[in-house]
């Protein structure tokens, strides 16, 4: 279990030597900034030697910085202003290949998701929404865009299913008034963490409906409401949220889906492609051009 690595040093000052309350207090005071340094860095600006941020690590039960260094990012995520999100990007590409910089980071939030997401939960997700009466979708903010992608595609294989959207939680709960223990309700949501997302999941399980939470860790506060969790990385850079490795675990999530109904899918498709070529949806290509 993930916990709240700086209630944890603050719980823990009194505990510490003269030299790890030096670390501490610049930790809470300017998590920020902490969360991106090495040991060598953050020994420099506390005024320690780095032995002693190392010390200062072991004490809070870690085995080495880097684990430490791995937990505050994660706990400091939620906490970010975008203010401090704009000094953090930073930080993280700075100057040079900014392309390839980005694309870097989003290739290792995908390989590092490959673990995160739990199997058993990822199986009962498909199951819960193959067999659900009723889809709801909610995602707020930047993961609206995550929510509309996952309500498109499966619009095409259920009937069922819905995009909740509205400028509060009050009046997105209206949209679920009947929601019960055979629907399902999926909740996208990443740091900074939308509270009408979370307000809306809870209402839902308070009538029974099955909840699944696409986040990023145990910290999500969709992840404690939730009946299955699927994690995945999601990087801050700079005031812009990456989104790729989300995306990658919707798309998964979406084709496991459509295995389990090989049928309904060549149906609906079929279906779909006959509409498209009556009212030219798609661009033909070189006939199109011939044409003009």
């Amino acid at each position: 279990m993930e916990k709240d690595i700086l209630k944890e040093i603050s719980n823990r000052m009194p505990l510490f030597s003269k030299g790890q309350r030096k670390i501490a207090k610049f930790i809470l005071g300017h998590y920020d900034e902490a969360a991106y340094m090495n040991a060598s860095m953050l020994g420099s600006v506390t005024g320690v030697s780095e032995s002693t941020v190392v010390r200062f690590a072991t004490a809070l039960g870690f085995q080495g910085y880097p684990d430490f260094l791995r937990e505050l990012n994660e706990t400091v995520k939620s906490k970010l202003t975008s203010v401090q999100r704009v000094g953090v990007g930073s930080m993280m590409v700075g100057e040079g290949d900014v392309v390839k910089k980005v694309m870097r980071l989003d290739a290792d939030c995908v390989n590092k998701s490959i673990s995160l997401v739990d199997r058993e939960d990822f199986s009962n997700a498909v199951v819960s929404i193959s067999k659900a009466n009723h889809i709801y979708i909610i995602g707020a903010r930047s993961s609206s865009a995550l929510a509309v992608f996952l309500n498109y595609y499966l619009s095409m294989m259920f009937k069922n299913v819905k995009l909740l959207m509205g400028a509060s939680s009050g009046e997105i709960i209206e949209q679920i008034h009947a929601i019960d223990e055979e629907d399902v309700i999926i909740g996208i949501s990443f740091p900074r963490y939308s509270s009408i997302t979370v307000k809306v999941l809870e209402y839902a399980k308070r009538k029974n409906a099955k909840a699944i939470a696409i986040t990023d860790s145990e910290l999500s506060p969709i992840s404690r409401i939730s009946d299955y969790k699927l994690y995945s990385k999601c990087e801050i850079m700079s005031f812009v949220d990456s989104l790729v490795s989300p995306l990658s675990v919707i798309n998964a999530l979406l084709l496991a889906i459509g295995i389990r109904h090989p049928k309904k899918l060549n149906k609906t498709f079929s279906e779909l492609e006959e509409l498209w070529e009556e009212h030219e949806v798609y661009n033909r290509g070189k006939e199109a051009v011939d044409e003009s």
